[in-house]
Formats: structure tokens, C-alpha cells, sequence
């Protein structure tokens, strides 16, 4: 009987104990809810914390673009931001959607690559309904007043092209094949190459045979183009091409009529395969822009625009109604004479990556 009553009295004491401890909860969680919400689940609290940013990519078919997105996650994560992604695959209404989306998941900033650079107004236009400030990244949205504009100095990129064409085609006939007319850069870059080209156009020493833009950066339509003319037994000296893709889709139609290697062809982005071609020598050169730069000052501006701490950047780019601030970082002319001391001492190809023999070897 003496065990049994110890025993009856032990597990009133261990309830007791247990619906005291069950109380206590209860009561910290009616009273005292942000102890609690400390307590139960701190890594939630260190996150809400973190700046979180929203990063818009009008698309991800371009090799620049893969790295771009890498090389910001990379930049936000070190500097404690967290940084959500969206890919529009060259969809505008996906794009407005997808802004939406990251609206809706609380961002306090909008990173934003605009696949249509007239349509994409209205996604700036949603973030800043919602007091979000929006960095234009890479490409200009035109008439929607953001924060800030950072990029490459797109005229340079279209000037480094012409001259570095005019090197060897000093006389004769040059085929353009632009980017996406969607795109702003491309506008840019056509600035760039006619303030080089005209003079010499207008002394009859260089012929433009045409200027053709291509939809949505597709190399297919480089090659077409290029492939077309070529059977109607045209003459071409040089290629500007929009970027590395488009020049890849010119040379594959170059290789297809043997002309491979004899007609110069010049583009931009640094593109690995780009870069091999450069080195066999059957692309004359690229513009190199270090994206890791860009990425850095991007991710650092935007902290600094959620912390609303001033930019101090005193450049101005005018987008068709307003003028907006403008961080622009400077490429680089790349060719098989530089290509060491720039893209490969950078790092951002690897030299056995870009020395690679046709059967796969270094």
C-alpha cells in the first residue's frame, strides 16, 4: 500500500509539473508573443532581418546571363542579403507576372532586366505603387523614372567593335546584324559603331551591304541572314555582330559557305565559346565587360538604397522623360593578343577552358 500511495503521489507531482510547464507556454505565447517567436524559432527572426531582394531576368539564354544571376546570388549572400530569382525566358507578360510574384513575397528592392525595354515600364510602375525601389540593371526601361540605371557603357561597346573591325577591313563590305530591337543596349551600341563607321561610309571606303536585327538575340537568325546573302554570291569583309551568340550564328553560316576564318567578325560578352573562337582565329573579337564588377556595385547600391543612405553618383542618363542616376563601368576590347592578361588572369574563364584543341584536348 506505502509503494502504491508513492507511487500515486509521484505522477501527481510529475502532472502537476507538466501542466504547469504546458501553462507557462500558453501564457508567453498570449502575452508575450515576440519572446516567443525569438525562442521557438530564431533563424526565422535572423531572416526577416535580411535585406531581400528581387531579381528579374527578362532572359537566361545567353551564357552573360547565367553568370550574371550566379555571380549576384554569390555578391547578395556575402553581404547577408537574401536575393529571390525569376526568368522570363523573353515573355513580357511573364515578366509582369513574375515582378508580381516577387512583390507579393515582401522584397525591399526590385532588381530588374527588362526583356521589352518600353514594356517593362509597367513593372517599375507596380514596385513603386508598393514604396519598392527598383535598380535598372544592365538595360534601360525607358520613361519609368528608376532609381538607378548601372551598366556597361553600351556606345563604347558599339565603338570598340568598329574600330577593332577597321583594323583589318579597311576597305570593303560590312554586314551588321544588330540585337533585339527590344532591347535598349542595342540602340546604344548602334550609336557607338555609326559615330565610328559613318565618316568612313560617307568617304566610300566602307559599304554597309545591311543592318538587320535579330529577335530576341537568336543566333538562328544570324546565321539566316547571313547564309541568304551569301548565296546571292555577296562579297562581306567584316561582321558586326550584336553579341558573341549572334557572331556564333554568323560564323556557323561563314563555315557553311567556306569562309570561315577569311571574313572578320567582331561581338561582345566574352562568351567561353567566343573566346576559343578568338584564339583558333575565326572571331576577330569581343568586348569583355567583368560582370563580377557590375554584380558587386549592384548589390552594394542596392543596400544602400533600402537603407536609403545616398548613392552619390552624379552621372545622369535621360529615359525618354526623366533623368536617372547612371553607375557605368567600362569594357574591354578583347582579342588573341590581350586575352591572357584580361579574361584569363581575371578568372573569369579558365585558360584550359579556353585553349581547347577541336578534338577536346588542351
Amino acid at each position: 500500500m506505502l509503494k502504491d500511495r508513492i507511487l500515486k503521489n509521484t505522477l501527481t507531482v510529475i502532472l502537476v509539473v507538466i501542466l504547469f510547464i504546458e501553462l507557462s507556454f500558453i501564457f508567453i505565447k498570449l502575452y508575450k508573443p515576440d519572446f516567443y517567436l525569438k525562442q521557438s524559432n530564431g533563424s526565422n527572426s535572423e531572416n526577416n532581418n535580411k535585406i531581400k531582394i528581387g531579381f528579374s531576368l527578362g532572359t537566361l539564354k545567353e551564357e552573360r546571363w547565367i553568370k550574371d544571376r550566379d555571380i549576384l546570388i554569390t555578391k547578395a549572400r556575402e553581404l547577408g542579403a537574401e536575393i529571390i530569382v525569376q526568368n522570363a525566358n523573353n515573355d513580357d507578360q511573364d515578366q509582369l507576372k513574375q515582378v508580381k510574384y516577387l512583390l507579393d513575397q515582401g522584397i525591399d528592392i526590385l532588381i530588374l532586366v527588362p526583356n521589352d525595354y518600353k514594356k517593362a515600364s509597367k513593372a517599375v510602375e507596380m514596385a513603386r505603387e508598393r514604396g519598392i525601389p527598383v535598380i535598372s540593371y544592365d538595360r534601360l526601361v525607358l520613361n519609368s523614372n528608376v532609381d538607378l540605371y548601372i551598366s556597361f557603357d553600351n556606345v563604347r561597346v558599339g565603338e570598340l567593335m568598329a574600330l577593332w573591325l577597321l583594323k583589318k577591313v579597311k576597305w570593303g563590305n560590312i554586314f551588321i546584324v544588330n540585337g533585339a530591337p527590344n532591347d535598349y543596349n542595342t540602340k546604344m551600341i548602334k550609336e557607338g559603331y555609326d559615330r565610328i563607321l559613318m565618316p568612313y561610309v560617307e568617304a566610300k571606303k566602307i559599304n554597309i551591304i545591311k543592318e538587320e536585327w535579330a529577335e530576341n538575340w537568336l543566333k538562328e537568325y544570324a546565321f539566316s541572314v547571313i547564309d541568304k546573302e551569301l548565296q546571292r554570291g555577296t562579297k562581306i569583309n567584316g561582321i558586326i555582330a550584336g553579341n558573341d551568340s549572334l557572331a556564333e550564328g554568323a560564323i556557323e553560316a561563314l563555315s557553311e559557305h567556306r569562309y570561315m576564318g577569311k571574313v572578320y567578325v567582331v561581338g561582345q560578352d566574352a562568351d567561353l565559346w567566343a573566346c576559343q573562337r578568338i584564339v583558333e582565329g575565326t572571331q576577330l573579337m569581343t568586348v569583355y565587360k567583368p560582370i563580377d564588377k557590375l554584380a558587386e556595385a549592384t548589390i552594394e547600391m542596392a543596400i544602400k538604397l533600402v537603407k536609403k543612405e545616398p548613392l552619390n553618383i552624379e552621372r545622369k542618363i535621360f529615359d525618354g522623360k526623366y533623368y536617372v542616376p547612371y553607375y557605368v563601368l567600362q569594357p574591354i576590347p578583347v582579342d588573341k593578343d590581350n586575352i591572357e592578361e584580361t579574361i584569363i588572369k581575371d578568372g573569369f574563364h579558365l585558360k584550359e577552358e579556353v585553349y581547347i584543341k577541336k578534338d577536346g584536348s588542351q
